[in-house]
């Protein structure tokens, strides 16, 4: 029996400034037990990534007069079945406790379709305004939730050390603990070495070096080398019993066998 399921009758957008990512677990965590299943999307973006979409792509606004160095934005989105004055209530009063609790420093929420895509457009236009960089070192990681803050902090503090003038470009969706840790790179500097050192420290966080994009041809060697031995086995055996000729996507990761 085919069973059609009812699209949300409401759907409220909001723009959040944040002074860092520790603000926007504790907005994440605030969002879920308010809203449940109505959050249906929770981004973040670094306040460089926004101030590379507004430069590259004028026409484009941000509603907040000044985001300063080191703050970060939350996208969040509220799918309901309720009527849509209700569901904007329900947003807003997450986000009135998030700035009375000093979790927010500003919200801009949507009162239109086209303000809500306006909103969108913006994290939507990160990736073409990196691709304007002369050069950009990218990272599909994943992480629990919890781990981002510390791991980002702790993770760019290293970068800095071991390559002098690396630029930050951190935005992903927080809500899922998937995040692009993007970084545009100083002269000289060989991006292997600067990949190698990302995901060393995803993988001792207890991450995944690929969210969301797979392994591909260029991530190989990193699946050689973090995953085990055992592992590397229970994925040769699934591959020989689904493809045992060896016909799909033949020799790119993993031989039919061993």
């Amino acid at each position: 029996m085919l069973k059609l399921y009812p699209l949300p009758r409401a759907q409220g957008t909001a723009l959040v400034a944040l002074d860092g990512l520790p603000q926007a677990l504790q907005l994440l965590q605030r969002a879920r037990a308010s809203l449940g299943a109505g959050l249906t999307a929770f981004e973040v973006m670094s306040a460089a990534c926004l101030r590379d979409v507004t430069r590259a792509f004028p026409q484009q606004r941000m509603p907040f007069a000044d985001l300063a160095d080191g703050r970060w934005c939350a996208l969040l989105e509220l799918s309901d079945n309720l009527e849509p004055a209700q569901a904007q209530e329900r947003l807003e009063a997450v986000l009135s406790a998030a700035l009375e609790a000093g979790e927010a420093v500003d919200a801009a929420v949507a009162v239109s379709g086209a303000q809500s895509a306006a909103f969108w457009h913006l994290r939507e236009s990160i990736t073409l305004a990196l691709a304007r960089a002369d050069a950009c070192v990218k990272h599909d990681i994943s992480l629990p939730a919890s781990r981002i803050p510390a791991f980002v902090q702790s993770t760019d503090r290293a970068l800095a050390q071991a390559f002098p003038g690396v630029a930050m470009r951190v935005f992903g969706h927080l809500g899922d603990g998937n995040l692009h840790y993007n970084l545009l790179p100083p002269a000289g500097a060989r991006h292997a070495d600067i990949q190698a050192l990302v995901h060393d420290r995803v993988h001792a966080a207890g991450g995944s070096i690929s969210a969301e994009q797979g392994i591909g041809q260029l991530r190989v060697h990193d699946l050689q080398r973090y995953k085990s031995e055992v592992e590397l086995a229970l994925m040769r055996r699934i591959k020989s019993a689904l493809d045992p000729q060896g016909l799909m996507n033949p020799g790119k990761i993993l031989a039919a066998r061993p």
